[in-house]
């Protein structure tokens, strides 16, 4: 009778630990899971919203990212069942989903932190109910953060940091304006923003030279007027793969503007950032170029309403969110607010001012972000293309520090730094 009370006892305890706690890992990592996930969420609604361009940062920014944090989080099962909602506008005890931002430090609108913490408190238990437990709390945090290195925190930082971004564009902006309002848009030295005022500027693309290597050569620099990028291995090397249907028949330039450039771009001190402008004689004029591989790219066809939009009437204000386009690839989108978009794309900024004229070789000193035909019409003005910006960030010369890699095309990096 004594051998089989104690193996009772024996047998419950293992029962507890090999079901139990493998139950409680389990939960725990599907915990994790959701808090890393709508952190990086929530900071990805920051990074596109051009909080981190401005000094103040657009109104209903924490409240968008908020709700799409809590969607996330929601959207994943911790113990067998969805997180509620319930509650999530404030944390208080016992609430299953909290989100947090750092909106009280004075680095929140250059660096923005979004933290998620969720927990289930009812996480049943099995044999471990002979113990008296009949349910135990499970829970993770996770923190966020969109990182703009041309921000007042980035630069003190010593050695300034570098961004080396994918997806780029072959378009070399001077660092002028271009909106015509007059100054630069970055510090050419420390990349800080001088022209915050730039953000949802628009203005038409257009070629400083249909042909860079004809008669006088490189122009001199102007508001708006981008220099075509060389194509070539150490440059905008062309892509070969996941390229739309539309550009068969495309010539290198305009393949490096329908797909994503691999090669990652950078920006900051001149070993490593130079590249150079196209002076080799085009088949083309560089303008139809831009326009034929642009129209590709954003899925526009000449009719209003054919490419993705900004949405001006969303709330909270824009740029927080796209509409798609008829032309849009998914179907079930068009008509509706969307995050993302084949024509927000990431241009460069080159060390190139007012009346200066650049050599055959520049150096990127920072990017900006803009939305193609931001308004989704039809673009009567061809081959200039309208475009607004959403976001900017800069590095300038003096960046010499570790690259830090954006996500894809995007300037401003959302990376997980906890846990």
């Amino acid at each position: 009778m004594l051998v089989g009370v104690v193996m009772l006892f024996v047998v419950g305890a293992m029962a507890a630990l090999s079901i139990d706690v493998v139950t409680l890992y389990t939960a725990r990592s599907e915990a994790q899971l959701a808090a890393d996930s709508a952190a990086l969420a929530g900071a990805r609604v920051l990074a596109n919203s051009g909080l981190t361009s401005t000094t103040t940062g657009p109104a209903g920014a924490e409240d968008l990212a908020r709700t799409i944090a809590t969607q996330v989080a929601a959207n994943n099962e911790v113990g067998g069942r969805n997180l509620n909602t319930v509650g999530t506008s404030a944390c208080v005890a016992g609430q299953e989903i909290c989100v947090s931002f750092n909106d009280g430090d004075s680095a929140f609108v250059t660096d923005p932190h979004v933290t998620v913490r969720v927990q289930r408190t009812d996480l049943p238990t099995f044999f471990a109910r002979i113990w008296g437990s009949k349910q135990i709390t499970v829970a993770a945090s996770a923190t966020a953060e969109a990182y703009n290195p041309s921000g007042a925190e980035a630069l003190d930082l010593d050695p300034p940091p570098q961004l080396a971004l994918t997806c780029v564009k072959p378009w070399l902006l001077p660092n002028i304006d271009p909106t015509g309002a007059g100054g630069t848009i970055f510090d050419g030295a420390t990349g800080a923003i001088t022209r915050p005022a730039l953000l949802r500027g628009v203005w038409n693309l257009t070629s400083a030279c249909e042909d860079c290597s004809g008669p006088g050569g490189v122009p001199s620099a102007l508001p708006g007027l981008y220099y075509p990028g060389a194509i070539q291995a150490d440059d905008f090397a062309a892509p070969t793969k996941a390229l739309p249907a539309c550009s068969a028949g495309f010539n290198s330039y305009q393949l490096a503007i329908a797909g994503c450039v691999p090669r990652p771009i950078r920006c900051g001190a001149p070993a490593t950032a130079n590249i150079d402008i196209d002076v080799t004689p085009y088949t083309t004029g560089r303008d139809d170029d831009t326009f034929q591989a642009a129209s590709c790219l954003i899925h526009y066809t000449g009719a209003d309403g054919d490419s993705d939009s900004i949405d001006s009437a969303a709330v909270p204000s824009p740029p927080f969110q796209f509409r798609a386009g008829k032309q849009n690839p998914i179907a079930s989108a068009i008509g509706n607010d969307v995050l993302v978009s084949n024509s927000l794309v990431t241009i460069p900024v080159i060390n190139t001012s007012t009346g200066g004229t650049p050599g055959t070789t520049v150096t990127v000193i920072g990017f900006l972000q803009v939305f193609v035909n931001p308004a989704g019409t039809v673009m009567n003005n061809s081959p200039q293309i309208p475009a607004e910006v959403v976001n900017m960030a800069g590095c300038g010369t003096n960046a010499t520090g570790q690259p830090i890699l954006g996500n894809g095309a995007s300037p401003v990096a959302v990376r997980l730094i906890s846990p």
